[in-house]
């Protein structure tokens, strides 16, 4: 019998802004496995910071797998993920690719949308009432307003009901975890506090007064 046989251990994903980290830990808070992967940022235009949501999914897989290779019978009875918030993905539903590159929580290519939609009363508040926020480069919700203004094929495949959008976390969910049924698992709320502006940016695209 292995080290690790029948030993029940919680598991973590920390998906960061230039890392994948896996982590598994006893009950008692002792780390039995933790391995890491850096991936790569690209910085293709002044301001625009991306990544390869693919490439970061592959990370964490190579990691979850090397991490259950060290810990071989052992019962991992939960798993979570932390993420880099607002680091927005938008992928087709039926290739599970990603349309482009990964839109990152610091890129600030949507100044001009942001200073757009901040016009007139209010200004930067003026959506407050609708979706809790403010204004600002970081929401996912501006930068999908963003894609859908500037990527033909984003807004092809929103117009079309094809398009998934969501965080990192989303995006590796979808990926890696079913539910009871073998369904895919699209989102959870626990990011809902500051992504609740989504719900929110089919309205934004077809509200001629937040346009």
């Amino acid at each position: 019998m292995g080290k690790w046989e029948g030993v029940r251990l919680m598991g973590a994903i920390d998906q960061g802004t230039t890392s994948s980290r896996v982590i598994l830990f006893t009950l008692d808070g002792e780390i039995a496995s933790v391995h890491q992967l850096e991936h790569k940022q690209h910085f293709p235009h002044p301001g625009w910071v991306e990544h390869d949501a693919m490439e970061i999914l592959s990370n964490v897989k190579r990691c979850l797998d090397a991490a259950a290779a060290d810990v071989v019978g052992a019962d991992v009875v939960a798993f979570g993920i932390t993420n880099q918030r607002e680091t927005l993905v938008v992928w087709d539903n039926d290739s599970g690719k990603p349309l482009c590159n990964a839109v990152v929580w610091m890129d600030t290519r949507t100044k001009k949308t942001c200073d757009k939609l901040a016009e007139g009363e209010n200004g930067k508040d003026r959506l407050r009432d609708l979706c809790g926020l403010p204004i600002s480069t970081y929401f996912s919700g501006v930068k999908l307003r963003w894609l859908i203004d500037n990527v033909p094929h984003v807004k092809q495949a929103v117009d079309a009901g094809t398009c998934c959008i969501g965080t990192i976390d989303t995006w590796l969910l979808w990926n890696l975890v079913r539910d009871e049924s073998g369904n895919r698992v699209y989102a959870t709320v626990r990011c809902a506090g500051f992504t609740r502006v989504l719900k929110h940016a089919r309205q934004m695209h077809t509200r001629a007064a937040v346009a």
